[in-house]
């Protein structure tokens, strides 16, 4: 039985990189590439003659930018969308917007002068159109900022085994010790996310007053655009929000991002919580992990925690969410229907680790309740 290919339109003014993204997509059986842009009018007419079922799209473009294009495709032809972004904060910024305009996802573009560097983002592009393939996109109004979007099977990882790196617990950041399920720490609010956390940890924070407990977050996102994230954050949420730095005093009515290169943990010094930072190996192959971060706070605030695990591919925070409520912590998991990727929430209900499974719109509300 033949499998419908997914067909891929790729935009981008550089033809080295269409050429690049055309081999390597072109390598996996399951894709097809139905054709290239070179630009966002090239792309428009690419669309009605190909109809393809994934576009990655570049920002800076000639003609008309990518975000400026993605506006008018979601709110007129609304398609699953990859951004292609170069690495600077500049871009992360506009990445960001991306987001939340409706595109599904990201990969970074690293520089093409340097032979074959491309290729080591093979295996990770392609998952991520196998990812968006899955996903259906509903057509944005003018007034609304972001589509709902839906991925509604388990991604497909199709990485070769023998490429894969070691899958590290926890354990290879921070001991699990047994915790003492009292402890005499402040509230503090803990949020894990991945693939459209971006947008669910926006949609939170906006709803939450400046009189919150402390928060820390850990979302999977590259060294590069957590600051950029953070500022963005920061200027339209009532709290203060920030990329977590060493040694930070957490504070309330304050939020703190892990770095994209660091694991955040938190640590009780004189009866106050600070942030500390840790450059250990990637825990689920991820670097912030979710896991280290929930361990780090059941061990230290235990029931005085509420642990939040959102939309996210994989399983990172799963056990790290049972941890904290095997503490006694409260835990929250994003439900199905709202979440872009059922991956991390969808792993700790199986776990029995969400005292509470909402959908996205009562975690800001439900948090509030629990903070009182």
């Amino acid at each position: 039985m033949l499998t419908k290919k997914i067909k891929v339109l790729i935009v981008d003014d550089s033809a080295l990189v269409r050429r690049m993204l055309t081999e390597m997509l072109s390598s996996d059986a399951s894709i097809e590439v139905v054709g290239t842009a070179e630009d966002p009018f090239d792309a428009r007419e690419k669309i009605k003659a190909l109809n393809p079922d994934v576009i990655t799209l570049d920002i800076e473009m000639p003609k008309m930018d990518g975000v400026t294009f993605l506006r008018n495709l979601m709110r007129l032809h609304p398609l699953p969308v990859v951004m292609v972004s170069s690495l600077t904060e500049e871009g992360a910024d506009v990445t960001l917007a991306a987001l939340e305009l409706g595109a599904i996802d990201f990969v970074t573009k690293p520089r093409v002068n340097v032979g074959g560097s491309l290729t080591d983002y093979k295996e990770e592009i392609i998952e991520k159109i196998k990812m968006a393939a899955k996903v259906t996109v509903s057509r944005v109004e003018l007034n609304v900022l972001q589509s709902p979007v839906k991925i509604t099977e388990n991604p497909v990882h199709p990485t070769p085994a023998t490429m894969i790196p070691a899958k590290l617990s926890a354990d290879a950041i921070l001991s699990q010790h047994a915790s003492v399920k009292e402890k005499s720490c402040q509230r503090i609010i803990a949020i894990g996310a991945s693939t459209g956390g971006t947008e669910a940890i926006r949609e939170v924070l906006t709803a939450l007053p400046e009189n919150m407990p402390p928060i820390v977050i850990t979302q999977h996102i590259p060294a590069a655009f957590s600051g950029p994230f953070a500022k963005r954050m920061d200027s339209i949420s009532a709290l203060s929000v920030h990329e977590a730095e060493e040694r930070q005093l957490i504070l309330p009515g304050h939020v703190y991002i892990a770095p994209g290169s660091q694991h955040l943990l938190i640590e009780s010094v004189g009866g106050k919580l600070i942030c500390r930072l840790h450059d250990g190996p990637p825990v689920n192959r991820h670097k912030p992990s979710v896991d280290v971060m929930f361990r780090s706070v059941a061990k230290v605030c235990g029931n005085n925690a509420i642990g939040v695990l959102l939309t996210g591919m994989g399983d990172d925070g799963a056990r790290g969410l049972k941890e904290l409520q095997d503490v006694s912590a409260k835990t929250i998991a994003q439900d199905e229907k709202t979440s872009v990727v059922w991956g991390m929430p969808g792993e700790a209900v199986k776990l029995g680790a969400a005292d509470l499974v909402l959908p996205l719109s009562e975690v800001a509300s439900k948090l509030l309740v629990l903070s009182m």
